[in-house]
């Protein structure tokens, strides 16, 4: 298992880039190999792809999403893979787009190595297309604003945990995926 980790700064709103990542049924507009996306309901996602002329079909759940900040998931079948989508305010129009997940092929050791390094490239062009999606967009084509703790979907306000920076540091540890790797 290893990490891919990208990142992609974004010429636009934090609200306006966080709102169109959740618009997972848009992703095919701008991720290379995905065919399609279909929203099962607010916490899981079935993938249709077709990568390196293989058909692959997975669900996944999304296990933590804080707006603004996070969306976090896991695969539910198929190849093994999990992580976390973070967003971070850079200025008014200036977002950062950090991707981190670990991917798991089924196959031998040798192919695994070459799948990760080619899913690393295609993440990183991936990113540039969705950057390209949303600057040149005047608005977000929606958003889903909900908050998924646990697993557990809650529509409501975050609630307040201490200070802004407290509730920062402990999201990050809740869903860290350095202790997953290696």
């Amino acid at each position: 298992m290893q990490m891919i980790d990208q990142f992609v700064d974004v010429d636009a709103d934090l609200r306006k880039v966080y709102n169109q990542w959740t618009q997972f049924e848009d992703f095919p507009e701008f991720t290379e190999g995905v065919e399609k996306v279909q929203q099962l309901d607010a916490r899981r996602l079935h993938w249709v792809a077709n990568i390196d002329g293989r058909h692959l079909e997975w669900d996944s759940e999304i296990y933590e999403q804080i707006p603004d900040l996070i969306i976090a998931w896991r695969s539910l079948n198929g190849e093994y893979n999990e992580g976390q989508i973070r967003f971070e305010r850079l200025d008014s129009d200036k977002t950062r787009v950090h991707v981190q997940f670990v991917y798991e092929p089924r196959d031998n050791i040798k192919k695994v190595s070459n799948a990760v390094a080619m899913l690393g490239a295609r993440v990183s062009k991936d990113l540039k297309r969705f950057k390209d999606f949303i600057e040149n967009r005047p608005q977000e084509t929606g958003a889903w604003r909900g908050i998924i703790h646990g697993g557990r979907v809650n529509r409501g306000r975050v609630r307040a945990m201490g200070p802004r920076s407290q509730r920062l540091r402990r999201v990050h540890r809740t869903t860290s995926l350095d202790s997953r790797v290696m």
